[in-house]
């Protein structure tokens, strides 16, 4: 089983940036895609970012589109989330999980079979 381990949150400022990591422990051939999502207390884990790994095509939420940038590196097995524009909106847990079936749903959060523990930000005013 694939453990999957976050790292780089942290508190920045409205405007900042922060680069997360998600270090997977295994090779990720059984993986079809890789995402990351987001709960801030009281709400719903929602989506946020994902990519594909065969083809790296890229998805995004409305609300990070043009600031949040998804990507990997295949040989680190390794996944980012380059955050710039922070909002104190972005304020939350963030996740990442990884989805074995192949499927278009990259948003539906109950199709990803694997997740790591979290890593939070928080973005002040």
């Amino acid at each position: 089983q694939v453990q999957l381990v976050e790292s780089g949150g942290g508190l920045v400022q409205t405007g900042g940036s922060l680069r997360l990591s998600c270090a997977a422990s295994d090779r990720t051939f059984s993986t079809y895609r890789m995402g990351w999502f987001r709960q801030s207390p009281g709400k719903e884990r929602e989506f946020v970012a994902a990519i594909t790994l065969i083809t790296g095509s890229t998805y995004y939420a409305e609300f990070v589109k043009g600031r949040f940038t998804v990507s990997r590196d295949n040989a680190k097995n390794t996944l980012y989330l380059q955050m710039n524009s922070l909002l104190p909106a972005d304020t939350a847990v963030y996740y990442c999980a990884a989805q074995g079936s192949v499927t278009t749903a990259w948003s539906n959060r109950l199709l990803y079979d694997r997740w790591g523990q979290g890593t939070q930000v928080t973005v002040s005013s």
